[in-house]
Formats: C-alpha cells, structure tokens, sequence
C-alpha cells in the first residue's frame, strides 16, 4: 500500500515538473516570437527603404531620358509630330512625379501584422505556430 503511495507521489511530481517545463518552454517560445517579429519589422522595412530608393533611381532615369525626349521634341518642326511628342512627354512627366518617392513626404511605413510564415525565417528553430509544434 504504501508504494501506491509512493508511486501517486512520484508521478504527481512528474506531472508538476512536466507542466513547469511546459511553461518554460512557452515562456521560451513566446520570447523568440517577440524576437522574430522584431525582426521581422526591421527587415520589412529595409525591404521598403531599398524599393523606395530602387523607385527613386528609376524615376532619376526616366527624368533624365524625359529631358533628352523634350530637347529631341523641341527640334520637331511644329505640327501634329511635334504635338504627339509633347503630350507623350506631359504624360511621361506626370509619371515620372508619381514614381519618385521624393515627391511625398517620406514615412516610416506600416509593418503589416506577420503571419506565421512571415516569421519562419526569424523564429531560429523554433515553429512559428507554438512551442510544441
């Protein structure tokens, strides 16, 4: 009788130590989830610098070529060529405005809410869906 006791005591103290290292491990995943979601922010919006500054050299590009379409435009002889030319060059320019990113004010931009597979590659081993999968 007294090793059923003994046995009931053992595995209650199994069963405390299984649910304290549960915790921990929760404890350990839910801090590695903060940190890959901070990551996950910092690289978002290195991402969102780098397409800002790719949009800007683009826009650089296009006005320099936009430059050279009106000096070409401006050697047209006056008539329906010449007139086609500027209002493709209006157009172009219009475009060229909208693209620059200089042209706003620059902001920090709005980190979307990462889903699970937006933090796999920050999680360092750990599942994104919880510590026990």
């Amino acid at each position: 009788m007294q090793e059923v006791g003994l046995r009931g005591e053992a595995a209650e103290r199994k069963r405390q130590a299984d649910l304290e290292e549960a915790r921990q491990q929760r404890l350990r995943w839910e801090a590695a989830k903060r940190r890959a979601t901070t990551e996950y922010a910092e690289a978002y919006r290195v991402r969102h610098l780098e397409a800002q500054e790719e949009a800007w050299r683009r826009a650089a590009g296009l006005a320099e070529y936009v430059s050279a379409l009106r000096l070409h435009a401006e050697s047209l002889p006056t008539g329906p060529a010449r007139d086609e030319a500027e209002a493709w060059i209006t157009w172009a320019e219009s475009h060229v405005q909208r693209l620059n990113p200089l042209n706003g004010s620059p902001l920090l931009p709005d980190i979307p809410e990462p889903r699970p597979e937006d933090l796999k590659p920050f999680m360092r081993g750990w599942s994104p869906y919880g510590p026990t999968y």
